[in-house]
């Protein structure tokens, strides 16, 4: 009997790398997670450590069965870095929910965690899908929005924030726009 060979772990189509970040919305990534993976989509979650302090990793390890990175230095198997892995094989950079200091890093190429790392490393091919969830304030300063324009010049979709009332007690923008249809906007991308 042939042995076939064993495929890399994001060799599949739709690859999509999930960068979850220190939001209270954060929480609604492990939906956004199994969406995807229901869709048969490989989902590879990456928690800052940020996020960690919303959500652990077990529920995107239970729903996307993949290992979570959590650490630039988290290692698995093999000689290449985990970050360069994930930038190489990703059809596409999810960031849901995004920061204003992960778009920071974004714009001004900081590589200082295993998710701005592989933002820095991303393959060009593969396409970047920003959902931000932050404070209005923080959304609407100049600063922030100096970003967005960055990265919109850079090729990066923005979906949202929507308005509405925020954890922080504020209504207006800011909030993580609805995960079905983050969702649907990744599939399209990677189909």
């Amino acid at each position: 009997m042939e042995e076939r060979a064993r495929p890399t772990e994001m060799s599949a189509a739709r690859n999509i790398v999930l960068g979850v970040t220190g939001s209270i919305a954060a929480y609604k990534a492990a939906d956004l997670a199994s969406l995807l993976t229901k869709q048969g989509c490989s989902v590879h979650t990456v928690l800052t450590a940020d996020a960690k302090r919303f959500i652990t990793a077990l529920p995107f390890k239970t729903v996307t069965r993949h290992p979570v990175v959590t650490d630039l230095y988290d290692e698995e198997e093999g000689w290449q870095p985990t970050h360069i892995r994930l930038a190489d094989e990703a059809d596409l950079l999810l960031i849901a929910p995004a920061t204003a200091n992960v778009l920071a890093k974004l714009a001004h190429g900081l590589a200082d965690d295993a998710l701005s790392c592989i933002a820095l490393a991303l393959n060009p091919k593969a396409r970047v899908l920003v959902a931000p969830a932050m404070n209005g304030k923080m959304w609407l300063h100049a600063a922030t929005q100096a970003n967005v324009a960055t990265l919109k010049q850079r090729g990066v979709e923005f979906i949202g924030p929507e308005a509405g009332m925020l954890a922080c007690g504020y209504e207006g923008i800011g909030r993580l726009w609805p995960v079905t249809e983050i969702a649907r906007r990744a599939a399209e991308l990677v189909a």
